[in-house]
C-alpha cells in the first residue's frame, strides 16, 4: 500500500467541500494550487479564490501560478514531492504538470461522463430537463474531460431543483467518490474504464450572457427549466418593458401552470400578489425575482412598491 501525497488543485466553493473531505480524511495534502487573485466589485480590491481561504485558514502550502508552464512553479510542484494529483473544478492542466506524480492526476466532474463535459455540468444537466445526473473521477489526459473513468455515481435530480440545491448535494456525492478513489488508488485496486465517444453526447458549454436569456416562445417545461437551471447563479433574465421604460429582470424562481389561453405570448398579467407570463401552452408564474438596482425579492415584496399596466410584456 503507497502512501498518499497528495497536491490539490481547484477554485471555486465546490472544490473546498471535497478537499475539506480529504482533510478530514486525514490524507496528506502537501500543497495546494489555486488561481491567481483577481479584482472584484466596485472597489476592485484583489480577491481570493474559496479554495485559498480555505488553504490559509488550514495552514496548506499554497501556490498561485499564473503560468502552469512556467519553470520556476513547476520547479515549485516537483519539489512537493507529491505521487497524486486531486483536480476539482480547476483549469485545463497542461501535459509536464499531469504527467508528473508517479500515480497520476486524477478529476472530479460533476457529471456522469462522457455527457456534460466542459464547463457548466450542474447547471445544463437541469436546463436540458434531465431526471439524473452524478459525479465521475477520472485520470486525466490531454483533452478535456475525456480521459479513462475511475467510478462514477449517480442520483436524481427533482423536478423542481435549482442548480444551488444541486451543486451542494452532488459535492457531498463528489466528496464520497473521492475519497473512494483515493484509498483504490492506496490500495492499488483502482480500474479504469475509457469513455465511448458519441454523436449524442452533451456538452457543458460555457455560460454567458446569451444563453442564459429566457426565450418566452419556448413550452412552459423548457423555460422553467433554464430558470431553475441557472440559479441562483448567474441567473436567467428577459426584459420587462411597461409604460415606455425597458428593465433587465433577472428570474431566479417560477412555477409552471399548463393552461389553454388565445393570450399573445409575453403578456404580463398582474394581480396585487402574482406575476404570470403567457407562454405557448400556459403561464410561468414568477415567484422570486430581481429589478435593476434593486436586491433579490419576491413577487409579493416587489408588488408592495410597484404595479405594472395591461401594455407590460417580456421578451
Amino acid at each position: 500500500m503507497e502512501k498518499l501525497r497528495i497536491v490539490f488543485m481547484g477554485t471555486p466553493e465546490f472544490a473546498v467541500g471535497i478537499l475539506d473531505t480529504i482533510i478530514k480524511e486525514n490524507y496528506n495534502v502537501v500543497g495546494v494550487i489555486t488561481a491567481a487573485d483577481k479584482p472584484a466589485g466596485r472597489g476592485q480590491k484583489l480577491k481570493y479564490s474559496a479554495v485559498k481561504e480555505y488553504a490559509l485558514a488550514n495552514n496548506l502550502t499554497l501556490l498561485q501560478p499564473t503560468n502552469l508552464k512556467e519553470e520556476s512553479f513547476l520547479e515549485e510542484l516537483k519539489s512537493l514531492n507529491a505521487n497524486l494529483q486531486v483536480v476539482v473544478a480547476f483549469r485545463m492542466l497542461p501535459k509536464v504538470v499531469w504527467e508528473m506524480p508517479k500515480l497520476g492526476t486524477f478529476n472530479l466532474h460533476a457529471s456522469l461522463l462522457p455527457n456534460y463535459r466542459g464547463a457548466a455540468p450542474i447547471n445544463w444537466a437541469i436546463i436540458n430537463g434531465e431526471t439524473k445526473t452524478g459525479v465521475t473521477t477520472f485520470f486525466i489526459d490531454d483533452k478535456i474531460d475525456t480521459g479513462a473513468i475511475i467510478l462514477s455515481s449517480e442520483t436524481a435530480i427533482n423536478p423542481n431543483e435549482n442548480a444551488g440545491h444541486l451543486h451542494d448535494r452532488l459535492m457531498h456525492l463528489g466528496s464520497e467518490a473521492v475519497i473512494q478513489t483515493l484509498k483504490a488508488i492506496e490500495q492499488g485496486s483502482a480500474t479504469t474504464a475509457v469513455q465511448t465517444e458519441s454523436t449524442k453526447i452533451k456538452t457543458a458549454y460555457k455560460l454567458n450572457k446569451e444563453n442564459c436569456k429566457i426565450d418566452w416562445t419556448k413550452s412552459a417545461i423548457e423555460i422553467h427549466n433554464l430558470i431553475r437551471g441557472l440559479s441562483p447563479y448567474p441567473a436567467a433574465w428577459c426584459f420587462f418593458s411597461d409604460k415606455n421604460e425597458e428593465w433587465s429582470v433577472k428570474i431566479y424562481e417560477a412555477k409552471v401552470i399548463i393552461e389553454r389561453h388565445n393570450l399573445p405570448i409575453g403578456n404580463v398579467i398582474c394581480t396585487k400578489k402574482e406575476i404570470k407570463i403567457t407562454v405557448e401552452n400556459g403561464y410561468i408564474q414568477i415567484l422570486n425575482l430581481q429589478f435593476p438596482g434593486k436586491k433579490k425579492m419576491t413577487t409579493v415584496e416587489l408588488l408592495n412598491g410597484i404595479s405594472f399596466t395591461e401594455e407590460a410584456k417580456v421578451h
